[in-house]
């Protein structure tokens, strides 16, 4: 059942609004680690609350290094997400996804360099679970959505998460390619660590556009080659947050519900009067 819950989406290339909803307005937010990528946008689907924030900014002004995760995920927090959706580009790593494929992936591998990825320092430190970094029970829910949308689903798989903002090498594809991962982007971290952290159920649905430059049949990936078949994929998964927000599962069926329960190490004592401040929004 979905009712009283909030739908979190955080969208990624290509997607940066939704039909359909009711009651739609803008809310801006206000957060210790800085503004949002942009203003969300609010309003309901059946009984359901929607947010939904374009990760990149509508016209997509911020590249991927630079997208302010913590305050995207802490926003979605504050503005009362009780679930959290991620939409993302990605490039296929196996023959198998073909462009146009949807991923609902389980697995990440951070390869990112120089992003926080963390809610917890300066005054206080916490080491939260992340073994399953999705929520089970929201991933097959969204792949059931992503079934029902008319889309090619695939259930589970590893997506490795680049720095960007350049493609990459075809050295590099064909490294990670014997590693055994799925799909390969550049925004899936460190949001879903944030996501955890934030006790927020979140999974990552990915939009296959390309096989990346692994592939000896197939033109090296450039942004042409991506927005024609990212326009097909947006579709899909606007269907796909429809069908999925009337179907939401109880949010205590997920492990991130629960994260920070023995999570701090700091001794209470110890913790600093600005980290306490900073940290209100989540920790009573």
């Amino acid at each position: 059942m979905s009712a009283g819950h909030t739908l979190g989406v955080i969208g990624g290339s290509g997607l940066y609004d939704l039909d359909g909803l009711a009651g739609v307005e803008e809310v801006e937010v206000d957060t210790p680690y800085g503004r949002p990528s942009d203003a969300l946008v609010r309003g309901r689907l059946g009984e359901t609350t929607l947010l939904f924030l374009p990760r990149h900014g509508r016209g997509h002004r911020v590249p991927p290094h630079q997208i302010n995760y913590r305050a995207n995920v802490c926003a979605m927090k504050k503005a009362g997400a009780t679930h959290l959706l991620s939409v993302s580009a990605v490039g296929s790593m196996k023959e198998e996804i073909r462009p146009g494929d949807l991923v609902v992936v389980d697995q990440y591998v951070d390869l990112t360099k120089r992003r926080i990825s963390t809610f917890f320092e300066d005054g206080i430190a916490a080491h939260v679970a992340f073994s399953q970094p999705v929520c089970a029970s929201l991933a097959e829910r969204t792949a059931q959505a992503a079934e029902r949308a008319g889309a090619r689903v695939h259930r589970g798989g590893t997506y490795v998460c680049m720095e960007g903002p350049q493609f990459s090498t075809r050295g590099e594809s064909l490294v990670y390619r014997s590693w055994g991962v799925d799909v390969i982007g550049m925004t899936a971290m460190p949001e879903a660590k944030l996501a955890r952290e934030a006790e927020l159920p979140y999974t990552t649905l990915a939009l296959a556009t390309d096989y990346d430059c692994w592939h000896a049949s197939n033109e090296p990936v450039n942004v042409e080659s991506v927005i024609a078949v990212l326009k097909a994929n947006v579709a899909v998964a606007r269907r796909t947050i429809v069908e999925l927000a009337l179907a939401l599962p109880d949010r205590g069926e997920s492990p991130a519900s629960t994260a920070l329960r023995g999570a701090v190490m700091t001794d209470p004592g110890a913790i600093t009067d600005e980290a306490r401040a900073r940290l209100a929004w989540l920790l009573p």
